[in-house]
């Protein structure tokens, strides 16, 4: 376990200027195969290269709230969040009955620019769709070809499109460029995945949770695979933030950022975090198992059998499913290769929740998009029912 790492040090007064990220040549298809892992090499003894390995977290102190990783959100603001997301995702089932959507109007005339580095099928067409639901519009824009900070300084684009749209997501490779963003977007900044993080996929996660379990007080969640991976990073910190327990098992060097990150706020809020050595250990008695994909853009074809035969023994088959409680839910942000990080039969099973979870990227994300662009307007539709509490 990690919780004898050292408090992170006090946070700098004045936010310090990131050097701005390298263009990626690397050309992805529109499909987002694999797309929530990062570049990950373990052959002849390399580490993953990612374009930024700090020792600790950048700080961003701006007047504008910005998600850029879980540690952005409080508990109260994630409950509410899910609160409201649970309430749209009931009126859009009104909606096809009787064409009536309380929430269709909420952000009406508002505009959201979507930067995409790394392409997806699920962000792009979540953000798309809930924008249209609510009844303003997003705007995709590409920045593989004409990356931030080359063509023009990254503080300009921040500018202009601030003055342009009510809100920014970005899916980028590197922390560093979303983190150059919200120092100077005058609006909000969401990270739709970089390298260090995936807020927007936890928010989905969370729902996905309280309407399966009840709730996520108490309860104790596994993940195997990928450990130095932006997804592992945000659900360690996830259940440091609401106060719940995770295992966390696999391959991979977790950043120092995130072991200080998540003991701060397991001080706070009674969470616990452990990285345990055997799948077997970290499913045991679980409420969750959740995995991830082992494979990223850009693997050479002859790595991706080192890597499967590095990661095997953390695969979910029916068998490490057994050692969970019997009404344990089997979860994976998607895309999934059957007979890699989990077997068909896990996750075509009875437990699988993983289709609810990608539907709730839209219900989820939603909410949280009328939480940053219309505060005012979020605080009125907070009288949706609390959250259920833990039995």
């Amino acid at each position: 376990a990690f919780l004898d790492h050292p408090l992170a040090l006090a946070r700098q007064e004045t936010p310090r200027r990131l050097p701005e990220a390298a263009r990626s040549s690397a050309m992805t298809d529109w499909l987002g195969q694999y797309d929530n892992a990062t570049s990950f090499l373990y052959t002849h003894g390399e580490k993953r290269k990612l374009e930024a390995r700090e020792s600790h977290a950048p700080t961003i102190e701006t007047p504008t709230k910005h998600v850029l990783t879980m540690c952005d959100l409080t508990k109260d603001e994630v409950t509410n969040i899910l609160r409201v997301a649970i309430a749209m995702k009931e009126s859009r089932k009104v909606f096809l009955d009787t064409g009536y959507d309380r929430f269709s109007d909420t952000l009406k005339g508002y505009s959201l620019l979507s930067l995409f580095e790394k392409p997806s099928l699920r962000t792009r067409v979540s953000l798309e769709v809930g924008m249209h639901q609510l009844g303003g519009q997003a705007i995709f824009y590409s920045i593989s070809d004409s990356p931030l900070g080359v063509k023009e300084s990254i503080e300009d684009t921040g500018r202009v499109l601030s003055r342009m749209c009510q809100g920014i997501t970005a899916r980028v490779n590197s922390r560093v460029s979303v983190r150059n963003l919200a120092l100077v977007a005058t609006v909000p900044v969401v990270n739709a995945l970089d390298d260090y993080a995936h807020p927007m996929q936890m928010l989905a996660d969370l729902q996905t949770i309280v309407e399966h379990k009840g709730t996520y007080e108490g309860i104790t969640m596994a993940y195997l695979g990928d450990l130095e991976n932006n997804v592992t990073y945000d659900l360690m910190r996830t259940a440091a933030l609401m106060g719940y327990s995770i295992r966390v098992a696999g391959a991979g060097d977790i950043e120092k950022a995130v072991f200080e990150e998540v003991d701060m706020l397991c001080k706070k809020s009674g969470g616990k975090v452990e990285v345990v050595k055997t799948a077997q250990e970290a499913v045991k008695d679980v409420d969750v198992i959740y995995c991830d994909s082992w494979m990223s853009y850009g693997i050479p074809k002859a790595e991706e059998e080192e890597r499967k035969k590095l990661f095997m023994p953390f695969q979910v088959d029916t068998k490490l499913m057994s050692l969970a409680k019997p009404d344990c839910i089997f979860m994976n942000c998607l895309p999934a290769a059957r007979g890699m990080e989990q077997t068909a039969e896990v996750i075509d099973g009875p437990q699988s929740v993983v289709f609810d979870q990608a539907e709730n990227r839209l219900h989820a994300q939603k909410s949280l998009l009328v939480y940053l662009l219309a505060p005012k307007r979020f605080q009125q539709i907070v009288a949706v029912p609390q959250l259920p509490g833990k039995k």
